[in-house]
């Protein structure tokens, strides 16, 4: 496997891999990367669909992509998802599995198409005083030692970050500047959150720097992504000849170290109550997701709390069956899950769903938003953070092009929102929020965009109905880690096996991404069937000069550097080095960016 950028490679369709018609493929689980490895070795790998066993434990594909209404209940989206023009393996995936929904083109066509006609932006990132704009303005206000702080983090290697929290970096100032406002809420990040993948992003994403604020660098879907994202590549996978087989509870991997070949040659599973095997040869491949971040994800509706008391440090089955398959490395290399899943208070949050109708709340979002919902466009452009909820829930909330779901009535509104912090009391519910009902989340909710007190629990109980769902390891990707907590996907020795999905490693990409876990399958298939055709390579905005000084542009508002916050020295300095470029093309560069004028 190897990397490459540009359309020569793009376009290219590799040749039939040596003895792949011997070979047979087996996938242990159906979030994106599960899938995309399935799709893979289809299209590229062309292994015959029959050759492709995909287990499932659940009753639906997806995995964490997942949106589904309960007839009883209403309907759930745990979380969502953000696209970017640089997710290569999305678009190279996406580009020929047909639309589900429009004949003769393919998810990509439509997706693209989408986000040309409606381009996303927000025209409010945070609210305060019960729905008014905090008026961050796209400015990122950050002081002299924080913007010195993300500097350095930008060249610190990340050898230099392992075990290392955000909060051991940054100054005390850093935390009240809209950056971290945008930055935390956008991500998830917290204070205590790995250093190193802070890095990643920053690297990953620096193109994107003028975008942050008003998201304007993001691309959604139509509809959520279970309905968007994973049906399209479900029905292309059937249409290939490959099962989904769904109640697989795998248990174990079992592999040997064959005189330095590490050889897969069991796989344990539970099926209907039963534990049974399958043995392996060389020539069988298995695809590993090890961990899941919604693993032991705690439902609640209109009038339960979720149920928290089956939750124990470390405990879930996507662990378990990593650790089962760790415990058998000689050296720690197929990865340390304790590193991810011990500390439930770290990695948590809480998401809920509130669907309405009702005209006199949503007046409430339009005054917020300045669009209606209901014209089917892009609504609050991304998140709206309230800023009167970070001692509190940290609590903030989106309303996506609508409807959301197929089957959603034409004139109801699906409101998502999430709470970064569940221990703490609400400024209106005096409860924490993983103690709440649905009805309780709305009323929080409705108390932060402006209704007025004496409406907000009639509003809550008569004219919404909210579905809500704890994850104790949501975050758990983002614990300060080791190099090698995280397997590679392809460990070294490994003849058979790979792992998928966000806990398995590959450089330079960020995890909680679609394109993350797409990456892994596509670069999984690719390494164990030889696939003579390159993997794009992450996208290299961070090497490119011309995104760099951009970058600079708009961390300091957009500001000139003469009219940045200098020292006597550095103004002499800057004065020096300006001389030294004139009339050429640094200087040339130096004024597209905005950086002199």
């Amino acid at each position: 496997m190897y990397y490459s950028a540009g359309t020569y490679e793009a376009f290219a369709h590799p040749e039939k891999p040596k003895d792949v018609d011997k070979k047979s493929a087996y996938v242990i689980g159906t979030g994106l990367a599960g899938l995309t490895a399935a799709f893979y070795l289809v299209r590229d790998g062309q292994m015959k669909g029959e050759r492709i066993h995909v287990f499932e434990k659940l009753d639906l594909a997806g995995g964490s992509c997942d949106g589904r209404k309960d007839i009883t209940k209403g309907f759930f989206m745990r979380g969502g998802r953000e696209m970017d023009n640089h997710f290569e393996v999305m678009w190279d995936t996406f580009r020929d599995v047909p639309s589900i929904e429009t004949p003769g083109v393919s998810v990509l066509d439509e997706y693209y198409w989408l986000n040309k006609h409606d381009p996303n932006y927000s025209l409010c990132r945070a609210t305060v005083n019960r729905g008014e704009d905090a008026h961050t303005d796209k400015q990122f206000k950050l002081d002299r030692e924080s913007a010195m702080a993300l500097t350095k983090l930008f060249i610190t290697p990340e050898s230099a970050l392992e075990g290392v929290k955000i909060s051991e970096i940054m100054p005390k100032s850093f935390w009240d500047t809209n950056f971290w406002l945008y930055w935390q809420t956008m991500f998830a990040f917290q204070r205590w959150s790995s250093a190193l993948e802070m890095k990643r992003y920053l690297c990953r994403y620096v193109h994107h720097i003028d975008g942050l604020p008003d998201f304007s660098a993001l691309r959604f879907t139509k509809y959520n992504q279970y309905e968007s994202m994973i049906l399209p590549l479900v029905k292309y996978l059937e249409s290939h000849g490959v099962a989904i087989e769904y109640g697989m509870d795998v248990k174990n991997v079992i592999i040997r170290n064959e005189n330095g070949k590490r050889i897969a040659r069991q796989i344990v599973y539970v099926k209907d109550g039963e534990q049974q095997t399958i043995d392996l040869v060389e020539d069988d491949l298995v695809f590993i997701t090890n961990g899941c971040c919604t693993d032991t994800s705690c439902y609640g509706d209109q009038t339960h709390a979720p149920d928290l008391s089956g939750i124990q440090n470390g405990k879930g089955e996507s662990w378990d069956m990593w650790k089962a398959i760790a415990a058998q490395a000689d050296h720690g290399e197929y990865g340390n899950p304790d590193a991810f899943c011990t500390d439930v208070d770290a990695t948590n949050w809480m998401s809920a769903t509130v669907a309405t109708s009702n005209e006199e709340i949503i007046s409430h979002i339009m005054n917020i938003c300045q669009r209606d919902p209901r014209a089917g466009k892009v609504t609050t452009g991304g998140i709206v953070t309230v800023k009167d909820s970070t001692e509190n829930w940290y609590l903030s909330w989106t309303i996506n092009r609508q409807p959301q779901f197929k089957s959603q009535d034409k004139n109801m509104v699906l409101v998502w929102l999430y709470g970064l912090n569940t221990n703490t009391p609400g400024n209106f519910v005096k409860k924490a929020m993983r103690e709440c009902t649905g009805e309780e989340i709305c009323q929080e909710w409705l108390y932060h965009i402006g209704v007025q007190d004496d409406r907000i629990e009639q509003l809550a109980k008569e004219a919404c109905n909210t579905t809500t769902c704890y994850m104790p390891y949501i975050n758990a990707f983002f614990q300060p880690r080791k190099w090698s907590d995280r397997p590679l996907v392809v460990p070294e020795g490994s003849v058979n096996f790979a792992f998928l999905g966000q806990f398995a490693e590959t450089p330079r990409d960020t995890i909680f991404t679609t394109e993350y876990s797409m990456r892994t399958g596509m670069e999984a298939v690719y390494t164990l069937l030889n696939i003579d055709r390159a993997v794009p390579e992450v996208w290299g905005s961070k090497y490119d000069v011309r995104e760099l000084l951009r970058a600079a542009y708009y961390g300091i508002d957009k500001k000139p550097l003469t009219e940045a916050k200098l020292t006597f020295m550095e103004r002499e300095i800057l004065k020096i080095a300006l001389k030294k470029v004139e009339g050429t093309d640094v200087e040339l560069l130096l004024k597209e960016s905005g950086l002199i004028k």
